[in-house]
């Protein structure tokens, strides 16, 4: 559906694609790995994060300030702690000031029954937890980055979970972004500090945690890419996707095959053109019965 200027590759690519989404491709090895074709993929050279970042952010230093260079693409990885190390590297090349902001983090009262509560979970503790859709602690941002909401704060303006801005202005209390993608782009906003608690946690208490509800989406996982239109998609993945259909929603994203880029690591450290695809043929099957 994303795919424009329809033609006999973009057709070819598209019946690609609807083929890895079924499960239909071919498997290797009695696996459900499947090979990729080899213009989709990039070499892991001396540094894999260096390689996927050149091929996805070519020349960023003159473009990183340009907010339709950043609209346009994104690197995708499987698990958060791929996404965050990716963003990571990406902040420190950039040369821009910047400031990093802290949370502060504590156990909601209605959870507060648990005994010895300062000494099982001290305030360091809390800190260093991490969880999926919340800010981490420690938030490092420049100007020009650009980041997504990780809340609904104002649908009217746009401000909906999944919309990516562009840092025009930090403050200590609120931080200045302008939309870039949705119906609202090119709006200025402001973002405020609020609190944010997990919905889905293993431990005994319920955090809460007063923090921007953004993070820094250079690198977004496959997951939260989800209703994305991309024109250039790196799609890094040291190790496989683990869900049903992730790997579908990634390749999915792009607009035009030449907007897709692929970088397999094996478990020697060395490029691959295979990698799994997870896909549960019988959740179709369902779907055709109760059709």
């Amino acid at each position: 559906m994303r795919l424009q200027q329809p033609n006999v590759d973009s057709n070819n690519f598209a019946e690609w694609i609807l083929k890895l989404g079924n499960g239909e491709l071919g498997e290797v090895d009695n696996q459900s790995n499947i090979v990729v074709p080899p213009d989709l993929l990039i070499d892991v050279g001396d540094d894999p994060i260096q390689s996927i970042v050149a091929a996805t952010y070519p020349n960023l230093h003159n473009n990183y300030t340009d907010g339709k260079y950043l609209e346009e693409r994104s690197i995708l990885a499987p698990t958060n702690d791929v996404v965050n190390e990716i963003n990571d590297y990406i902040i420190h090349l950039l040369a821009s000031n910047e400031e990093t902001y802290l949370s502060v983090d504590s156990i909601c009262k209605a959870s507060r029954y648990i005994q010895n509560e300062d000494v099982l979970y001290p305030v360091e503790f809390l800190n260093s937890l991490k969880f999926p859709s919340i800010p981490n602690h420690r938030l490092r941002l420049k100007v020009g980055l650009p980041v997504m909401l990780l809340r609904n704060i104002d649908q009217s303006a746009g401000l909906c979970n999944g919309t990516r801005l562009v840092v025009i202005q930090l403050s200590k209390w609120v931080i200045e972004a302008k939309v870039i993608t949705g119906s609202h782009v090119g709006n200025k906003v402001f973002i405020p500090r609020i609190v944010l608690s997990p919905l889905d946690t293993k431990w005994p208490f319920v955090l809460k945690r007063r923090q921007f509800p953004i993070s820094v989406c250079f690198a977004m996982t496959i997951n939260k890419s989800q209703g994305q239109s991309l024109k250039h998609v790196g799609l890094f993945l040291p190790k496989p996707v683990f869900s049903h259909g992730q790997l579908y929603v990634a390749v999915s994203r792009v607009t035009t095959r030449n907007g897709l880029k692929l970088l397999i690591i094996c478990d020697d450290g060395k490029t691959s053109s295979t990698t799994k695809n997870i896909v549960y043929k019988e959740v179709f099957r369902n779907i055709h019965i109760n059709m």
